[in-house]
């Protein structure tokens, strides 16, 4: 639900970025827009350019208007944008006030805003009426008759049920803790933490804090915090979370709960009670409510005597807050202060995000009586649940039904894609939920009597499962290391064949949390399958790993169409007949048809092909690729398998290798023609798939291979000899076709247990040598791609997660981890990498860590928790060599009586041999961890060494560890690591365990296909047209996600450095606040994207001339980047000089030297002494020497930055902006003058990568043309990449060194 205070834009971009949407859903984009934008208005330096983009706005308004035919096609295919319109509401006791509405809005949401107003939000029993009729709840507004343009809708107070009346307490008290951080700290209601407004003290748009900027120089304090400063070895933790003034709460009352009276006896119902509650305000007064049909008012019960009698006076109100606010003066003041603090903070620091963030942090929190947090606690919230009142949620017929919806046009896709990701976001916290209370015990087996890992739950319509190898079922592949890794797998099948989206077929809701030690599957339940056997219900697939195997002709033809996307051959499998079964995915994969008549497929961990690097078989030889690097290798387990990513990298490198080769054979042809030779031998000699390698050299471009295509494409087969070329080039990369490229895989091939007809040994054969090949391709060209992109900073990994993500993305998966780490070793840039060495190097620790901590917590009762956790780390952590564990002195004494009693909760049993551990065994077992899981061998047997010997550094360890395994730190003392004298925690500190959740992501597709086509716009030099697709996007986005996600995140980001680029500062500003906003909310306080977040903000207040500001963001990044990866890190570089630049503009010239120094050492470390990052670094400490008069070194810089630029061959625009200061500095006198920060704020552009090049009109007609030209170059598809000097860089790396 949006509200209206979501800030988002309702305009309609005057110029239409959409003509007509086609009918497969592809969105036509149109060529450039009516009015004639060019990129001139980009083209500017400096401020002069002002008037002239003024201009074009005008011009373009001007023009946009003119085109009404435009603007009908628009209606038809965005609905979104229909026109709004405003109505008054008039609430009892209030002023009319007008809102603005669109015609799609729900009546609801009038409700919703009304529930948020500050003047208005006690209310939340109403209805709103029109001309005496009262409005249906769930009425688009544009079905209501009547309603129109200043229609006057009023607020009536409706009649109390005791489900209102429990909304009303319950929305009562969200609103006495709205500035109450705890939720966010405990994790709950998708509520998370935002520390943005304590560094810009409330709202960024205020433009009266830009005083004169002469007074304004004198009033920064620029100092730095000394654990900030270049150099500094100290890492407090206790900044992490700075106070936030607005949270000390003001109170409004001391207790609000329910009385012991309820519920009320028969007699007093009768009389309209519906519940009583129990209040005591600040002034102590202690007084008894009831609850009515008409409202809340005073009764005569104490906490002894039941007398349900009104008091006198009553004071009867429809809402509690009039009530409250009559009978204690303080609740009346505060309450009012506390709304107008509300309503001031920033929507995005409010609204809850579509799953839950965890904090690894938190301070110490009172606990408070909070009745309603008391019962959700003690029922499951059923009877609360809005949607369906009074009964538990169907989540497998809601999940179902979303992908039901229709999804012909724009507006249904959206419809369904909003539904679906709701769904999914609520099925997940419901799934969390729910694990969690299995493994606390709370919930009652459905098979109890079976031993605790076997056992299986069903809470709230979900069914739960261990982790464990229940009955054997995983013996022969690797047992309890298979049923762990098996949920994990069957997600990213359930991902895969979700967003291939066939209509028809249905998978579950499934959620893996894992938490305490124990990893649950939470999964949706087809209905009618718990009244039957399972071998009963499979009509297809097999339930017993392949050795009886049956098939079915409708789950034959729904797999069929989802085996091209996700590469998976059609094959036959034998069962235990012998005879043959037709298959389209895994044997393990099992199809059943629910009582709903809905065809399920579930089982899906071996969607994907095995990775034979981690398959060891008998008498199958690896490509000497693989054999090179050590493979294969014995894993945990026999279920390891490709990434998708992995499988569509590898196909896309067989296309053109295929390409390649077909384009070698008719090149032969041609020859060949001449010589009038038979073209068969002349391909004999390409018979292995991978020997095409060597052709690679030899072949000219791809725009050859793309002409070839063509020419293929054209011949339809009936000319021999391309059929013949076609043919060769097929069988050389592997296809499973004769007449044109298709690579699949069956992912059968080297299950135990599955066998295969005779016929078909030539195909398995063919698939066996794919198979190696694909692993092959992941040693031999994806990690070296990876560590490459590492070496030229496209792939810059800043912590654990994004390390992975990086892994992720080239398909390697983290097992290679080792792998990675061991290319890079021998890697003679090795300095070059260290960054990512060390990182890691952290990774590997902290997984190896969090796997024995897995086990470690299983053997740990409940009540020694805490104790287990701190000694855990302590062991990991803490120089204190004998760490000892505190056993809990038992809070309750009596010890004897427990020995017989024998808990069955997952974690039960009296088991204190977690205490045993010590920090060498701990150490000894990671390193046996290392070499057995990842083979890699750490040099290192204590957490003193890892850190001399790697260069890590202890709180990133511990941000890292508790991340993964979902430990929450106290946050009031600095740990203090290295002291040999006492351990660095104490049971005190650990605050909660978290569960770490893994879900489906469920994908707003146009939203995403727009951003796409803007982000293209952009880098062709089409800003206006790239600005509104990503608008529209951004529309798109807050339509299906709400107004949280880190997609819109993404969107925000790209349209607020489109802003500054166009010269819009103040437009910037505000949609990088909101970016930066929605990354702490939404990815974490300190994730790297929220750190980079910063950075963009911090330049456009610089430009906003809110230079305070700007150095507080600064201040925060960095220190958030020293916590995650230190001060060792190339994009360390970037920030430091930043930083620098903004204290040369306030004149700090000996601060900013620290910082523009270690920039400059950073950059040579990372980008080579002669590379032009360097000379900027050079030239930008010039500058600062040059400010201080100290002009024999600053001629020292610019002299070594000039070289660099006169070596590297450059556009001359680059080294001519080095030789006026070169001639400026050898005539330069004694007077010196403080920088402009004109000239400070382009530094600034340039080195965050945004480069306004001066051109004279000339060259704005030049550049025009050029522009043109290539749109119709473009237009035939032959466009080359040819980058002029005029062309604009604009991307989010740094173009100066291209």
């Amino acid at each position: 639900m949006v509200s209206k205070t979501d800030d988002i834009p309702a305009s309609v971009p005057n110029c239409t970025p959409v003509d007509d949407v086609a009918e497969d859903g592809e969105t036509a984009l149109k060529e450039p827009c009516p009015c004639g934008h060019s990129a001139a208005a980009v083209v500017m330096n400096g401020n002069a350019g002002h008037d002239q983009a003024e201009e074009a706005e005008s011009k373009q308004d001007g023009s946009g208007d003119a085109d009404p035919s435009d603007d009908a096609n628009e209606q038809e295919v965005i609905v979104i944008q229909d026109t709004g319109f405003t109505v008054k509401i008039q609430a009892p006791g209030t002023e009319p006030f007008d809102l603005q509405v669109s015609p799609q809005e729900m009546v609801q949401e009038i409700h919703q805003v009304l529930m948020d107003r500050e003047d208005t939000c006690h209310r939340t029993c109403f209805s709103l009426q029109l001309d005496g009729n009262v409005l249906d709840n769930f009425a688009e507004l544009k079905s209501i008759e009547g309603l129109q343009e200043g229609s006057l809708l009023k607020v009536v107070e409706e009649p109390y049920t005791v489900r209102e009346a429990r909304i009303h307490v319950r929305h009562i008290r969200d609103l006495l803790k709205s500035l109450d951080p705890s939720d966010s700290y405990n994790g709950v209601d998708c509520n998370s933490l935002s520390f943005l407004s304590v560094f810009t003290d409330g709202d960024l748009g205020d433009s009266g804090k830009r005083k004169k900027k002469g007074s304004e120089l004198e009033q920064i304090d620029c100092t730095p915090p000394e654990h900030i400063l270049p150099g500094s070895k100290d890492r407090p933790l206790v900044p992490l979370q700075p106070q936030n003034k607005d949270w000390k709460p003001l109170q409004c009352l001391k207790v609000l709960t329910m009385s012991g009276w309820n519920p009320p006896p028969g007699n007093r119902k009768m009389h309209g009670d519906l519940m009583y509650l129990f209040i005591v305000t600040v002034e102590e007064r202690h007084v008894s409510i009831t609850a009515s049909t008409r409202g809340f008012y005073l009764n005569q019960s104490t906490t002894y005597t039941f007398n349900p009698k009104p008091a006198n006076p009553s004071f009867l109100s429809h809402s509690l807050v009039e009530l409250l606010s009559q009978i204690s003066p303080a609740f009346k003041k505060n309450f009012t202060a506390l709304q107008k603090k509300r309503v001031q903070r920033h929507p995005f620091e409010r609204i809850a995000t579509p799953f839950q963030v965890y904090s690894w942090t938190a301070p110490q929190i009172d606990h408070a009586m909070d009745c309603v947090r008391a019962e959700d606690a003690y029922t499951s919230r059923l009877g609360y649940e809005e949607h369906i009142p009074g009964q538990t949620r169907d989540w497998n017929e809601e999940l179902q039904t979303t992908r039901e919806l229709a999804r012909k046009n724009l507006p249904e896709r959206l419809l369904r894609e909003r539904a679906i990701f709701k769904v999914h976001s609520d099925f997940a916290a419901a799934a969390t939920r729910g694990a969690m209370a299995v493994i606390d015990g709370n919930v009652m087996a459905i098979n109890p009597g079976e031993e605790t890992r076997m056992q299986m739950f069903i809470w709230n319509n979900i069914f739960f499962s261990l982790g464990f190898d229940v009955r054997d079922h995983y013996k022969e592949l690797g047992g309890d290391a298979a049923a762990h890794a098996a949920p994990t797998n069957d997600l990213n099948g359930v991902r895969a064949y979700g967003a291939v989206d066939v209509e028809g077929l249905y998978t579950l809701g499934t959620v893996v949390v894992d938490y305490r030690g124990y990893r649950v599957t939470a999964q949706s339940i087809i209905p009618g399958i718990l009244e039957r056997e399972q071998e009963q219900s499979v009509i297809y697939g097999s339930i017993d790993f392949g050795k009886t195997v049956m098939s079915h002709p409708k789950y034959l033809e729904l797999l069929e169409k989802t085996s091209r996307p996700l590469k998976v051959q059609r094959h036959a499998v034998l069962n235990e007949k012998d005879s043959a079964v037709e298959l389209c995915s895994s044997v393990e994969c099992k199809g059943i048809i629910g009582n709903d008549g809905r065809h399920y497929i579930l089982d899906l961990l071996r969607t994907f092909p095995p990775d034979l690097n981690f398959l060891p078989v008998e008498g199958e030889e690896l490509s000497p690729e693989s054999q090179k690097q050590g493979f294969p290798r014995q894993h945990r387990h026999r279920l390891a398998c490709l990434r998708q990513e992995l499988i569509e990298a590898f196909v896309e490198h067989r296309y053109l290798l295929f390409m390649k080769m077909a384009a070698l054979q008719l090149m032969q042809q041609k020859a060949n023609k001449e010589s009038k030779t038979d073209t068969a031998d002349s391909n004999g000699g390409c018979d292995s798939p991978l020997e095409g390698k060597e052709a690679d050299e030899t072949i000219p471009g791809l725009a050859q291979a793309k002409e070839l295509a063509e020419s293929l494409a054209t011949d339809d087969g009936s000319d021999p000899k391309s059929r013949e070329v076609v043919l060769n080039a097929c069988k050389a990369v592997g296809s499973i076709s004769n007449t044109s490229f298709d690579i699949r895989f069956n992912p059968d091939i080297f299950s135990p247990g599955v066998r295969f007809p005779e016929d078909s040994a030539e195909d398995i054969q063919k698939q066996k040598q794919l198979l190696k090949d694909a692993a092959a391709f992941l040693v031999s060209c994806q990690i070296p791609s990876l560590i490459k992109d590492c070496l030229d900073h496209t792939a810059l990994p800043m912590d654990g997660a994004t390390m992975t993500e990086a892994l992720h993305q080239r398909g390697i998966n983290v097992r290679y981890l080792g792998n990675v780490l061991e290319f890079v070793d021998k890697m003679p840039a090795k300095p070059q990498l260290e960054h990512v060495y060390r990182i890691g190097i952290t990774e590997l620790i902290t997984r190896c860590t969090k796997h024995i901590f897995k086990t470690y917590l299983q053997g740990v009762e409940l009540s020694a928790l805490s104790a287990a956790v701190s000694h855990f780390l302590n062991c990991f952590l803490s120089s204190f060599p004998d760490a000892v564990a505190h056993l809990p002195a038992d809070e309750l004494v009596s010890r004897k009586k427990n020995k017989k009693r024998r808990n069955r909760v997952p974690g039960g049993g009296d088991n204190t041999a977690w205490a045993s551990l010590t920090p060498s065994e701990l150490w000894k077992n990671i390193a046996s961890e290392a070499l057995r899981y990842y083979h890699f061998t750490l040099q290192c047997e204590s957490v003193d060494q890892a850190v001399e010997k790697y260069g890590l550094q202890k709180i990133t360890l511990l941000r890292e560890i508790s991340v993964k395994a979902g430990i929450q730190v106290i946050l009031i003392k600095e740990y203090n690591f290295d002291s040999r004298h006492k351990p660095a925690f104490t049971e005190e500190d650990i605050l909660n365990i978290f569960p770490v959740v893994k879900h489906v992501n469920p994908k707003a597709s146009d939203a995403f296909h727009f951003f796409q086509s803007g982000q293209a716009k952009v880098q062709q030099g089409f800003l206006k047209e790239g600005c509104e697709l990503i608008n529209e996007a951004l529309n798109l986005f807050n339509n299906v996600y709400g107004a949280m996600h880190v997609e819109i995140c993404a969107c925000l980001r790209l349209l607020a450095r489109l802003n500054y680029i166009i010269g819009d500062h103040p437009e910037a500003l505000s949609n990088q606040q909101k970016a930066v906003l929605m990354s702490e909310r939404v990815l974490g306080i300190e994730h790297p994207n929220t750190i980079q977040e910063y950075m963009h903000l911090a330049l456009y207040c610089f430009a906003n001339g809110q230079l305070s500001t700007a150095l507080k963001l600064l201040y925060r990044a960095r220190y958030l980047m020293l916590m995650v990866c230190g001060e060792d890190h190339p994009e360390m570089a970037l920030l430091d000089s930043n930083i620098g630049l903004v204290l040369h503009g306030v004149m700090e010239y000996d601060l900013s030297l620290r910082f523009l120094e270690n920039a400059l050492s950073i950059n040579s470390k990372y980008h080579g002494p002669r590379s032009l990052k360097v000379a900027l670094s050079h030239h930008l400490v010039a500058r600062v020497y040059e400010s201080k008069a100290e002009f024999r070194s600053a001629l020292q810089h610019e002299k070594e930055g000039y070289t660099i630029y006169k070596n590297q061959v450059t556009p001359p625009s680059h080294s001519r902006r080095f030789e006026p200061p070169l001639v400026q500095l050898c005539h330069q006198a004694a007077g010196f003058t403080a920088p402009s920060m004109a000239s400070v704020l382009e530094q600034l552009n340039i080195i965050n990568g945004i480069i306004f090049i001066p051109l004279s009109q000339k060259d704005l007609e030049n550049l025009k043309a050029e522009v043109q030209r290539r749109q119709q170059l473009q237009d035939s598809g032959k466009i080359e990449e040819q980058q002029e000097d005029g062309q604009l860089a604009l991307d989010d790396k740094i173009p100066v060194d291209d």
